[in-house]
């Protein structure tokens, strides 16, 4: 496979993935898919990157971000652990 190959599909699976925070964190069902709402929260947020209270902001959204995964994290592994053998076949 070419290079630039490899490179297009990394940037299609970051992209994918990028995606799907949007709909794990319910923005897509909040907003009726509006692009225009998403694309204008999304600006908002560069805005506070870019701000005084940038490195503030980062500091609470990564906090909110990591407990969101851990808290996924514990569900689906309780989730996993609740299936009998017959829920996995």
């Amino acid at each position: 496979m070419r290079a630039w190959q490899v490179e297009r599909r990394k940037r299609t699976r970051q992209l994918i993935e990028l995606g799907g925070l949007i709909v794990k964190a319910g923005v897509m069902d909040l907003t009726g898919d509006d692009r225009a709402i998403i694309l204008g929260a999304l600006l908002w947020m560069a805005d506070k990157l870019k701000s005084a209270q940038g490195e503030q902001a980062r500091v609470l959204w990564a906090a909110k971000g990591k407990e969101a995964f851990a808290v996924e994290r514990a569900t689906d592994a309780s989730t996993i652990a609740q299936e009998t053998p017959q829920d996995r076949a």
